[in-house]
């Protein structure tokens, strides 16, 4: 492992990791100053989630440790790409960037936004049946050479830099902004077990990772001139298995505690839907249900 002065001090600049979080702070922050000037109190908890759980942790893995030796160590690119897929969006989702655009935007804006969120795009990549499946191919490139190629290449590492975190964020937003993704309690419990069967099957990668005698993606020994604390190749390998399988299983909980929430949240709308109905409505929905199911 890693002497602990490496591991604190080890610095790389990413311009691509650099470009999306100037975008993205700057962005927020207009959105803070817009809403003001609409009247809107945005709360601080939130603008500290945003900043604090999001971008500085992804800075902290693109320019630190993780990205400055990702493109040697199988286990520190890992680490990386797995906690900007998993852990970051979820962190910088608790700071509502939907919501706090919808605050910032006049009418005109807020109904362009809501026409990007309702494309059918959007609502693919929001779909919980979707999502996990994401996660498990982009990790299962990794048993692959394809994981050499990631890490070797600064086009290929820049574009995943700036991709896995967005894709991340664009998958956690109907979980963390549920009240801005409106579905029946049915379809939401679908999702529920589906999801808590798939994020299962994202461990998978990292277990083959672990459990596979031989290096995968073809790279069997170290340039000439690396530290004397890098592991073996296929150790290497091993540990980049040990992280994913731990995080992919770690992140299950919070994700199924959140889709819980949401389902819960959702419930609550449309019993309150329902008790908002007169008498008539009420029969002349019981009405509409009776013919359909004759049909």
């Amino acid at each position: 492992m890693p002497p602990i002065a490496t591991l604190l001090t080890a610095v790389v600049v990413d311009p691509a990791a650099l470009a999306l979080v100037l975008g993205a702070g700057v962005a927020y922050g207009w959105g803070l100053r817009a809403a003001r000037r609409n009247g809107e109190a945005w709360p601080l908890w939130r603008t500290l989630c945003f900043y604090a759980l999001g971008i500085l942790p992804y800075l902290v893995l693109a320019c630190g440790f993780t990205g400055a030796y990702g493109s040697q160590l199988r286990w520190a690119f890992t680490l990386k790409i797995a906690l900007m897929f998993f852990v970051v969006p979820l962190l910088a989702g608790l700071g509502r960037p939907l919501g706090l655009a919808r605050a910032a935007l006049g009418e005109g804006g807020r109904r362009r936004l809501d026409a990007v969120m309702g494309s059918r795009p959007m609502r693919v990549l929001g779909n919980a049946f979707v999502a996990p499946v994401i996660g498990l191919v982009l990790f299962a490139t990794f048993l692959t050479p394809l994981l050499d190629v990631y890490r070797s290449n600064p086009i290929a590492s820049g574009a995943l830099s700036i991709l896995v975190p967005l894709v991340g964020l664009i998958l956690a937003l109907p979980i963390v902004e549920s009240d801005d993704f409106h579905r029946s309690s049915t379809f939401i419990l679908l999702e529920f077990v589906y999801v808590f069967i798939e994020l299962l099957a994202d461990a998978v990668p990292g277990i083959a990772l672990r459990l596979n005698a031989t290096v995968l993606d073809g790279v069997t020994s170290w340039a000439p001139g690396s530290p004397a604390w890098f592991p073996t190749p296929l150790r290497d390998q091993q540990l980049a298995g040990d992280i994913l399988w731990f995080i992919a299983e770690i992140v299950d909980l919070p994700l199924i505690i959140l889709m819980f929430v949401r389902f819960s949240r959702n419930d609550r709308h449309e019993a309150r839907s329902y008790d908002e109905l007169s008498d008539e409505e009420m029969e002349a929905l019981a009405e509409a249900h009776l013919r359909q199911r004759g049909d």
